[in-house]
């Protein structure tokens, strides 16, 4: 009877520990993001934590690694059979989207061979890429059947993205990969108007003479 109520009390005390020990090893997560520590991540995914885990402000672990460079860990966390690869931050952000944005390529071929969603609806990760001028993920994007005219809540394209924001290359590569140049979003306005807008000449110049080029191929929003 001794022995069975001891064993009892030990179980009672763990089930008391167990939300403690989540707290912890929570806080041990969010740590080894931010320090990149590989060796504190695999310790703690070896004990069954889950990859998916968000920080207080519900940003999931991976997307916080990619976030802050911490590409030893968001290696770890991509490995792992466990991880969900499209868990989404509050503003419906994926890890494939800031990987698109901070050109990590080899990060961004592994989660979309996990099942990262490519054309997820609203923003998109190829919306990320021509933002930041990524050209080689916007390939990839691209060469995975990224929609080229994939329209934002309020109707934006990657190619009004990247006439404000991104790289002049970032640009002509939507232009030869066939994107509309035409379409115009929730506003009115097109990617020519985008380019004008953020004093972009270089943008400009491109969209002007591909306009010239293709006077009759509207496809777009009037």
């Amino acid at each position: 009877m001794k022995s069975t109520a001891i064993r009892c009390l030990l179980a009672f005390c763990m089930i008391l520990m167990a939300p403690m020990t989540w707290a912890n090893d929570a806080d041990s997560f969010i740590r080894a993001i931010k320090q990149d520590n590989d060796i504190a991540m695999r310790n703690l995914l070896a004990r069954g934590f889950d990859p998916n885990t968000k920080d207080e402000r519900g940003v999931p672990g991976l997307y916080m690694a990619l976030q802050e460079g911490s590409l030893k860990v968001a290696r770890l966390l991509i490995d792992s059979s466990r991880l969900k690869p499209e868990t989404r931050n509050p503003t419906d952000e994926s890890p494939l989207m800031m990987a698109s944005f901070k050109g990590y390529l080899e990060l961004a071929q592994r989660l979309i061979q996990k099942g990262a969603d490519v054309n997820k609806p609203g923003w998109t990760p190829l919306h990320y890429a021509a933002t930041n001028g990524q050209l080689k993920l916007m390939e990839l994007l691209l060469e995975e059947h990224a929609f080229i005219d994939a329209e934002s809540p309020n109707g934006t394209t990657p190619l009004m993205m990247a006439a404000s924001y991104g790289a002049p290359e970032a640009v002509k590569l939507l232009i030869q990969a066939g994107a509309d140049l035409r379409m115009r979003n929730q506003q009115g306005l097109t990617a020519l108007d985008f380019a004008q807008k953020a004093e972009r000449p270089d943008a400009v110049e491109l969209l002007t003479a591909a306009l010239r080029a293709s006077p009759s191929s509207s496809k777009g929003k009037w």
